[in-house]
């Protein structure tokens, strides 16, 4: 049964990180209501005092989440969270009902998208992994692009209340393809911010006007998105925009992992994760991927 953009539905959204907590406040605002929870609980009653009146309730562990729920959601760390908060003994999964919906958009292993799919489908539950881009920015501006995984009546179950905070939706194939695009996407990612740090570098070593040499550049074949975003603040050792290193090492192990069980070479990625483990070592893990550029020196400027 189709299922109207504007119709209210009971949403329960799970994890209320930097993503999250921006996501959840576009749901409530849609007309949705919302129950939240969040598994360091001091953060969903922080999350509830600094948006007051836009949760419903707070949950009190993700079954209580899921009960009566039309639609959950999850952005959590790692695979190990995600089957603990959906599968575990108090999981999403003991009290979702028959018909309901899960959309989860944390980054974790195709396996593990693959096997609550399965799951979902024993208990007649429509499951959509739909990770997401966009950074921190994204959430909270609700122009997110997500890359979904699932059925076709699944991701149709889901778009109503995925619209309320992304701009594009891409259903990529079936449960498990929306991680891969994601690993794809973090490879992209990796390569790019990379590059662009020894540019920075490279043009910082020979005395240019700095400003020039991005304009100069970024309206041509080399322009990005981290271009566009990074280059100023890499020149002026700013670092603090949100996905750290830690983030994307995880990532990154990720798509190496599948790229070994598909016997797919990648061998630029494995290489800036090392790069990544090195600004790790400095004790920069959670500065964000550009501080990458940390591992560079700096010749010709102060």
């Amino acid at each position: 049964m189709s299922q109207s953009k504007n119709e209210r539905r009971k949403v329960s959204f799970i994890g209320l990180g930097v993503m999250g907590g921006a996501i959840a406040r576009h749901i409530a605002k849609a007309g949705h209501e919302l129950t939240i929870y969040n598994r360091t609980p001091e953060r969903a009653k922080k999350w509830s005092d600094d948006n007051p009146g836009l949760a419903h309730r707070i949950a009190a562990n993700p079954a209580h989440a899921a009960q009566d729920a039309d639609v959950v959601i999850t952005c959590v760390g790692n695979d190990d969270d995600l089957a603990d908060v959906v599968l575990g003994p108090n999981g999403v999964f003991r009290m979702l009902k028959k018909g309901g919906v899960f959309i989860d958009h944390t980054t974790v292993s195709a396996r593990i998208a693959r096997q609550i799919s399965v799951e979902a489908r024993d208990l007649q539950v429509h499951c959509v992994d739909a990770p997401m881009t966009g950074s921190q920015i994204g959430a909270e501006n609700g122009t997110l692009t997500l890359m979904c995984g699932g059925r076709d009546d699944a991701i149709e179950a889901a778009r109503p209340v995925m619209e309320a905070y992304s701009q594009r939706i891409v259903h990529v194939g079936k449960p498990g393809s929306g991680q891969i695009a994601k690993m794809a996407n973090q490879i992209c990612i990796a390569g790019n911010v990379a590059a662009l740090a020894e540019a920075v570098r490279f043009a910082q070593a020979s005395h240019l006007d700095m400003d020039k040499v991005y304009e100069a550049i970024s309206g041509g074949a080399a322009q990005s998105w981290q271009m566009d975003n990074r280059w100023q603040t890499m020149d002026e050792d700013s670092f603090d925009f949100g996905f750290a290193i830690d983030w994307m090492r995880k990532d990154l192990g990720l798509s190496l992992d599948e790229g070994r069980g598909l016997g797919v070479s990648l061998p630029v990625a494995a290489l800036i994760d090392q790069f990544f483990a090195e600004i790790q070592a400095m004790g920069g893990g959670r500065l964000d991927t550009s501080a990458i550029i940390k591992r560079l020196p700096k010749k010709g400027r102060k």
